[in-house]
């Protein structure tokens, strides 16, 4: 005599076909998400006084293009997206001053000191655009460039403030 739970009881062995495709599909998504933001461009809010004038203290939105992933075709004058040396989980935004192999004045300009350092390879120097209310590259030293994340090519929120990158800093004749 069969059980009379056993005729009533199904046990699925697989998903639905429906609920297959809809987490086939997100997980897709996913993916395909992580792909975009990591190794193509990220729209990025900054905040922080240490890019005045050229980004607000709060309510910037940027375009990065992460096609200068990890410094690769980064200038001298390029501001850039990275992740922060001293606090691990955080990124920052600065202007990228020197190079490898690059001299660059350690201190602030106008300071006591006075110190040259030569940038190793494989790193970059980078210093805000508000000098004084700027952490970079004067506190934690030369960057590895294996830690930038993007290029900032555009500013695009506000609306009315909205306008390209250009890299501003010129060559001596």
């Amino acid at each position: 005599m069969p059980s009379l739970l056993a005729s009533h009881t199904r046990i699925p062995t697989r998903f639905s076909p429906s609920l297959a495709g809809y987490i086939r599909n997100c997980t897709k998504l996913f993916f395909a998400l992580h792909l975009a933001t990591e190794y193509v461009a990220q729209i990025k809010q900054t905040a922080g006084y240490s890019m005045l004038p050229t980004l607000n203290v709060a309510d910037d939105w940027v375009y990065v293009s992460c096609f200068y992933r990890r410094g690769k075709g980064v200038r001298v004058g390029d501001v850039v997206t990275f992740r922060h040396p001293m606090y691990p989980g955080t990124g920052a935004c600065k202007r990228v001053l020197g190079l490898p192999g690059d001299f660059v004045l350690r201190d602030t300009p106008g300071g006591d000191g006075g110190m040259m350092v030569q940038i190793p390879e494989g790193h970059c120097w980078l210093a805000g655009d508000n000098l004084p209310d700027s952490r970079d590259s004067r506190d934690y030293g030369p960057l590895p460039m294996a830690l930038i994340k993007g290029k900032v090519v555009a500013k695009i929120l506000p609306f009315k403030e909205r306008k390209w990158m250009e890299n501003t800093l010129k060559d001596l004749d």
